[in-house]
């Protein structure tokens, strides 16, 4: 199972949350004395393996608690028996209980990478044993050799989707990436080159494919070049904070100073912490006039610098 896969299922999961039953349903009133004497009760039954019966009881009790410690027991036993009988629904209900009354509690971020995991698991177990020649089935075998590093066997994978269907959006930008990571040379960078521009053409507005064309250029000190695709990539996805910082260096590097201003202002509002950014900025003012803010930004530059040492300073 590839981290790719099981961030993706991460957050598809926790944004269909919304739309599920919430646990903490309307009940009537218990004393505190009695609901917590439930949980135990609850809690021993699922202790014990009885979740059939311990379930629909933990979720009931869930509501009625106002003890925080109980409740946090009580719930972390229905995640348990909810995956132990595949009611995968209300195990993410569960979680989502846990991560918003418990946030950043080490056991519940534990649980949560252990159960969405096992829940993509069993998806990718589904999705081969009903779909296993479907293109899905093959992409999810390529990000897993891409994780595990088997770049030729990814490549493969990713080759097989594009035999099956040639439009699908994102392959041929799977495709360079895997050329650029299998290592160093004229031949593998020529390769990802076409496989991004092959993939603008399937899908002009992917973002990422102009940005690592643009790499591609600002690497071989083509300004021009990597300044056009970062420009793209920037006007794309007004989020993508790597292409702004990336347009200001090439702007630097290109001696256009003064253009090179904006993006960098707008990437050190995105990403304050990164030392780089007020770095790239600072120069920017400095070689436009703007001395004090030069100074100001090489300051905020230390400062960052400061509180994440180690971190490189791109030229």
């Amino acid at each position: 199972m590839s981290n790719y896969f099981v961030s993706s299922l991460l957050v598809i999961v926790l944004c269909g949350v919304a739309a599920l039953p919430c646990l903490s349903q309307t009940v009537p009133k218990t004393s505190t004395a009695d609901a917590s004497a439930a949980a135990e009760r609850d809690i021993d039954l699922a202790a014990k393996g009885q979740c059939t019966e311990a379930l629909p009881l933990l979720k009931r009790t869930t509501a009625r608690l106002t003890d925080k410690q109980v409740k946090y027991r009580v719930v972390m036993a229905t995640v348990k028996c909810a995956m132990s009988l595949s009611q995968e629904e209300t195990a993410v209900q569960a979680l989502f209980l846990l991560r918003r009354e418990f946030p950043h509690d080490p056991e519940v971020l534990y649980i949560s990478t252990h159960y969405l995991s096992e829940m993509g698991n069993r998806a990718a177990q589904e999705l081969a044993a009903t779909a296993p020649n479907s293109y899905q089935a093959h992409e999810l075998e390529a990000e897993a050799f891409e994780s595990q590093g088997e770049w030729a066997e990814a490549a493969a994978e990713y080759q097989k989707i594009l035999k099956q269907n040639p439009n699908v959006l994102g392959i041929h930008f799977r495709l360079g990436r895997v050329a650029l990571s299998s290592g160093e040379s004229e031949a593998n960078t020529e390769e990802a080159k076409k496989e991004f521009e092959q993939e603008l053409k399937i899908d002009p507005t992917n973002a990422a494919a102009e940005f690592s064309l643009g790499e591609i250029f600002r690497r071989a000190g083509q300004w021009d070049d990597a300044i056009a695709h970062f420009s793209t990539a920037a006007k794309l996805d007004s989020g993508f904070a790597e292409s702004f910082l990336a347009l200001g260096m090439s702007l630097v590097s290109a001696q256009r100073f003064a253009e090179a201003v904006s993006p960098l202002e707008k990437y050190v509002k995105i990403v304050p912490g990164d030392p780089a950014g007020h770095y790239q900025l600072a120069i920017a003012y400095d070689r436009t006039g703007h001395k004090e803010a030069a100074a100001r930004e090489m300051q905020l530059q230390r400062e960052a610098a400061a509180k994440a040492p180690g971190g490189d300073i791109p030229h």
